[in-house]
């Protein structure tokens, strides 16, 4: 078997490899201090460098490259903990090549691949034993228009975003539309996180949305909410992937400079066992991601693999980092060490769309069981 990558995917790992290295080296900590929670100088330098159209086709000014690209890219984001709204962007961005009308697609992907608009998904319904009282679902038609009113959570960069794609009840089924994020009567503020990730809660209050911003017509939008999902899965694995490579290699490093009981803690079998433990993990849920994504690449099928590298990828997030902060003893909590920044976003990595349980149920169904 063949793991190597393309000359143009080699090209493409070494220019984010020193790209976030240069640029993004403190990004995380200095987004944790604004209300964006992310860089817009950043933002418009990797537009630039034409990294908002690796997925998309040369028609809409894209790259026309493939999942095992994007995978890529987003491994190096991880590591990097560069935050910001690029996997909601894009996963967005995906659903309306697929299933959008050509005026959706003219208006919409030039603008996301110049990285001139910010989507997110808006598809999640509160619970109620959240204690909070939403906004009450309805929806109804006037002057040939869709009246929305309803309640969202957990919708990533919501605050910043230009357009949502919003999942709604109609009679005909769940249906997906595309809002205008100026829309009167839309509210949107972030929520509490650990991992500082901005997900939003996003309050529609008699939001007036154009017939024609249905996306894939109606009653379609079970179809759209997989597919949403299913991508956001495999690049929130990439991500974590990278989080766990530099958790890993930070913590070699560590256990191989700090000395305890005049020897370095990395001689000690439970620190190496520790460490292989972590390796182990790192590599799994590396190559399960790698596969999920050359499927895709390959117009296969793949929701099984998806759900295989989700799953192993949410619960190797929590061990790994969990044995990077042990190893690291009172440092690894420490604020003024990288290491509690990985684990605080690796625990809202492990939850972003879909647990190891929730996938471990696909796994199962595409198994007939």
């Amino acid at each position: 078997m063949d793991f190597g990558f393309t000359e143009e995917q080699n090209i493409l790992l070494n220019a984010a490899k020193s790209f976030f290295e240069k640029e993004a080296k403190n990004a995380a900590r200095e987004a944790e201090k604004t209300e964006e929670g992310y860089s817009p100088q950043l933002w418009q330098k990797m537009s630039e460098l034409g990294w908002f159209g690796i997925v998309f086709p040369e028609e809409y000014d894209g790259f026309g490259g493939s999942f095992v690209d994007l995978t890529l890219l987003i491994e190096g984001m991880g590591k990097a903990l560069l935050p910001g709204p690029y996997i909601p962007t894009i996963i967005s961005g995906l659903s309306i090549l697929e299933y959008g009308e050509k005026w959706q697609k003219e208006e919409l992907l030039p603008m996301i691949v110049e990285g001139k608009r910010i989507l997110s998904h808006a598809l999640l319904q509160p619970n109620p034993a959240m204690g909070a009282i939403p906004m009450a679902e309805r929806l109804s038609m006037r002057d040939g228009n869709y009246i929305i009113n309803g309640t969202r959570v957990f919708v990533p960069f919501g605050h910043v975003a230009d357009w949502f794609v919003y999942g709604a009840d109609t009679p005909e089924g769940k249906t997906i539309f595309l809002v205008d994020a100026k829309s009167e009567g839309v509210r949107c503020k972030p929520l509490d996180s650990t991992g500082n990730d901005k997900p939003c809660e996003l309050v529609f209050d008699g939001v007036s949305v154009p017939e024609k911003n249905i996306l894939g017509g109606l009653g379609k939008g079970a179809e759209i909410i997989n597919k949403i999902n299913a991508w956001g899965a495999l690049a929130e694995s990439a991500y974590i992937t990278g989080m766990l490579e530099e958790v890993l290699r930070m913590s070699i490093e560590y256990a191989k400079e700090r000395e305890q009981f005049e020897r370095k803690i990395g001689s000690f079998q439970g620190i190496q066992h520790q460490c292989s433990d972590m390796a182990t993990d790192v590599d799994q849920v590396k190559f399960l991601t790698y596969e999920a994504a050359w499927r895709l690449s390959e117009n296969l099928s793949a929701d099984k693999e998806i759900s295989m590298a989700k799953s192993w990828a949410s619960d190797a997030s929590r061990r790994v980092c969990l044995l990077g902060v042990k190893i690291h003893g009172g440092t690894g909590v420490s604020e003024e060490h990288d290491m509690q920044l990985y684990f605080r976003r690796a625990k809202a990595a492990e939850v972003a769309f879909g647990d190891g349980d929730v996938h471990r149920e696909i796994i199962a169904k595409e198994l007939g069981l």
